[in-house]
């Protein structure tokens, strides 16, 4: 185990300028200056305009922890990847796409509260930005489900042989591929975890 795992960060490392790999950080990078943006703006409406800051529904917070528990599973699935286990990685590939779903209508419910208190789209500016942050971190949600799809769908139709089992987990390119889709996974993590944070903190300090 401890060799394969060596073996796949030796490989990460020699591939670190490969085309996807230059590619995905330079999505990472405007992925991150564009939430930046969004949240200076929050913080300057806020000041600017003297409104009282949203309240986030508690189920925000409950979204994080599905979005914890698809990240691990998407992290599990690279480590079945790594020890050539088969059926531990079409079900950790499974477990992180309906975590995924799960995240997407726990989302939806959790606008469905803020309708609920009468916070709709129009109700401010900063009701706005909460829309809009949360919608695009959930777009980006869905841009990479159907990745996690094709994923599933080569390892359920070129996994039934063990010859085709070994040259799949032999690959570089999924390997790499797989590596990267982690990366993406995880960054959405983080970047969930410090909208909840920034979301948070203004409130408590502008309420």
């Amino acid at each position: 185990m401890t060799n394969y795992h060596t073996e796949f960060e030796e490989e990460d490392r020699s591939l670190a300028f490969h085309p996807y790999n230059v590619l995905l950080t330079l999505l990472l990078g405007s992925i991150c200056a564009l939430f930046l943006a969004f949240s200076g703006a929050y913080i300057y409406t806020l000041v600017q305009q003297d409104v009282p800051p949203i309240e986030l529904p508690l189920l925000f917070l409950l979204n994080t922890i599905i979005l914890l528990l698809s990240s691990a599973a998407m992290n599990w699935a690279k480590k079945a990847y790594l020890m050539d286990h088969t059926e531990n990685y079409q079900k950790a590939l499974w477990y992180t796409i309906i975590l995924s779903l799960i995240f997407l209508g726990a989302q939806f419910s959790a606008w469905n509260m803020l309708f609920q208190q009468k916070i709709f789209f129009t109700h401010s500016t900063l009701a706005s930005y909460v829309y809009v942050i949360s919608a695009l971190h959930l777009a980006h949600v869905i841009a990479g489900l159907p990745f996690l799809a094709i994923f599933l769908y080569v390892a359920r139709t070129k996994m039934k042989e063990p010859v085709s089992v070994l040259v799949y987990f032999s690959d570089p390119e999924k390997r790499l591929k797989l590596n990267l889709l982690t990366k993406y996974w995880h960054f959405l993590d983080l970047l969930w975890i410090y909208l909840i944070v920034f979301f948070y903190i203004n409130y408590f300090i502008f309420r």
